[in-house]
């Protein structure tokens, strides 16, 4: 994405050009203490760099740095040929290039937590790229000091000795393996887990696997989650009790498959689900990460799983209207259990003096046919909304930052709202008070209406019966309900915002399409009780595990439920 892209671009010019920087101050100038300060501020951006750009390549530069800040050292002791010096030299060296190998094949090991196993080697492995940064700063340090070599020597040797323990545990790990497997194999076999969680995203996708551990929880059978990126590591196993396994590759899979598996589930169309899909021994169901009528909501690959998970009728036919040909028996409607914590308003709420409006912008999209943001026209709707005394509840989708564009809209719009509320006293919501302190189902419960682009928002927020608008900013003008059917029972805003004010007015005031609503979630979140919504899922993820069960095919189209009318499965 093009925010990741400047970033990164940032940091290595930061760290190459710093780094060249202190290196020539250092070596051609008498202004040594300065040089060294300057190869402190290099190795900073280095180490942020590393954090930008997890895999970077940063050994030109490191030895840059440590040349630089060797030959500042040996300046500041003026002392001559220093042998303590030039042994730190030639241990700084093995350090910079032995560093990266280490921390790669290090990479290659499985790693876990929530287990009663010590994966060390892995972890040290993937810090002593730090560990030499700091290294090399605290050399700098003790450069500028004029302290005794003998002093980078030691930290120096303190530093390789852990780099020597790493090395030989990988050695004795990838030339004398366990024959009943590593220590994590051997604790998943102990653990005897039934069904794993697969996921493999970008950066800041954890959210697609922590809104399915509480409901995976709850069917009272052991499991594990299978992360194939180590950033997700520590966040995914602070949200639940179960193993977190990261499997960096195809082997350590193998090696994570406990033969009590049965089941893997899935919540996105990753392209490492492959990686996955070949364990023909398991049922692979796919469950989504939301309910949408994007585009890929109907994604194709779907087929390659044996069962898809679906919050209602209309996700079958959305894969039909796409031309999707995917066997009927492979469905199953299980609700969406995300959404039963939401209050449901059975009665219409019109003329509303001084409401309350979720706004939930989505992002660009990974390309052009499926940028549905309306954050290029959003600071007209926002004005119109405080116009009406509105409260507004300002919630971004999580990539939003990653767009610099995108960002500098969505600054725009809480500079707008913040001004608002210090002028009114009202208390608008945004960033980390909408999006962190609240969930979603917080601020669905909080607010009387929805705006939304077209996006798994509106499909949540259907379940409380309250009305919601969508934004059209594509060009299918008339076509656009056929495209997007959620649409046709809310109220659609037009990019050029040119209905704004009577969208406003329906959706706060008349609001003609409160009947209409009931039926289509029925048809969008599927038709269970609401005292036991989520059992639709429990119910049918149990069968699966217990192996006893053929889904039926989804059920044709029931007659209007009235609203009010409390929802019952149908016989």
């Amino acid at each position: 994405m093009r925010g990741d892209l400047v970033r990164k671009l940032i940091a290595r010019g930061l760290t190459t050009g710093l780094a060249v920087v202190a290196f020539l101050v250092v070596a051609l100038t008498g202004a040594t203490v300065v040089g060294l300060a300057l190869a402190v501020a290099a190795l900073a951006a280095a180490a942020v760099e590393r954090r930008v750009r997890a895999n970077a390549d940063i050994t030109a530069e490191t030895v840059l740095l440590a040349a630089g800040i060797l030959i500042g050292y040996a300046r500041r002791l003026d002392g001559g040929f220093d042998p303590v010096l030039a042994a730190t030299a030639l241990v700084l060296l093995g350090l910079v290039l032995l560093v990266g190998p280490l921390r790669e094949a290090g990479n290659l090991e499985i790693r876990a937590a929530n287990l009663p196993v010590r994966t060390w080697t892995p972890v040290l492995a993937a810090r002593l790229g730090g560990g030499l940064l700091a290294l090399l700063g605290a050399v700098a340090v003790a450069a500028a000091l004029a302290l005794p070599a003998v002093v980078a020597l030691a930290a120096a040797l303190l530093v390789a000795g852990g780099c020597a323990a790493v090395g030989l545990d990988l050695a004795r790990r990838r030339f004398r393996p366990s024959a009943g497997g590593g220590p994590v194999a051997r604790a998943l076999r102990a653990h005897r887990p039934e069904f794993l969680l697969y996921f493999s995203a970008p950066p800041g996708s954890e959210y697609q696997v922590t809104m399915w551990l509480p409901y995976l929880e709850r069917l009272g059978r052991p499991f594990l989650v299978m992360l194939r990126e180590p950033e997700f590591l520590p966040t995914i196993a602070a949200a639940t009790s179960a193993p977190v396994v990261y499997c960096p590759t195809l082997k350590a899979m193998d090696e994570a498959l406990a033969p009590s598996l049965r089941v893997a589930f899935y919540v996105n169309h990753g392209a490492k689900n492959s990686h996955c899909i070949r364990f023909h021994q398991l049922t692979h169901v796919q469950l989504h990460h939301g309910d949408s009528d994007k585009a890929p909501s109907a994604n194709p690959v779907s087929a390659i799983f044996d069962r898809i998970f679906v919050a209602g009728p209309a996700a079958v036919e959305r894969y039909a209207r796409a031309g999707v040909d995917i066997p009927a028996e492979k469905f199953v409607v299980v609700g969406r259990p995300q959404v039963e914590a939401i209050e449901v308003r059975t009665t219409p709420a019109r003329g509303l003096t001084a409401p309350t409006v979720l706004y939930t912008p989505t992002w660009t999209g990974h390309h052009a046919d499926a940028n549905y943001c309306s954050l290029p026209v959003a600071e007209t709707l926002l004005r119109r909304l405080l116009d009406r005394a509105a409260t507004v509840i300002l919630r971004a989708h999580p990539y939003t930052t990653q767009n610099p564009t995108s960002a500098r809209q969505l600054a725009r719009l809480t500079e707008l709202l913040a001004a608002d509320r210090a002028r009114t006293g009202r208390a608008h919501l945004w960033g980390a008070a909408a999006s962190r302190e609240l969930t979603l189902t917080d601020c669905v419960n909080r607010a009387d209406a929805l705006v939304s682009d077209v996006s798994g928002v509106i499909s949540d927020f259907l379940y409380s019966g309250k009305p919601y608008a969508v934004t059209d900013m594509g060009v299918d003008g008339d076509d656009f309900v056929a495209r997007f059917p959620l649409a046709g029972s809310g109220y659609v805003l037009r990019r050029d915002m040119a209905d704004v004010d009577d969208v406003l007015t329906r959706l706060l005031d008349t609001d003609p399409l409160a009947e209409a609503r009931w039926e289509t979630r029925r048809r969008y979140l599927g038709d269970f009780p609401a005292d036991s919504y989520a059992e639709g899922f429990l119910a049918a993820a149990r069968r699966e595990l217990d192996g006893e069960w053929t889904p039926p095919a989804p059920r044709g189209a029931d007659p209007v439920t009235a609203p009010g009318t409390p929802l019952s499965p149908t016989p």
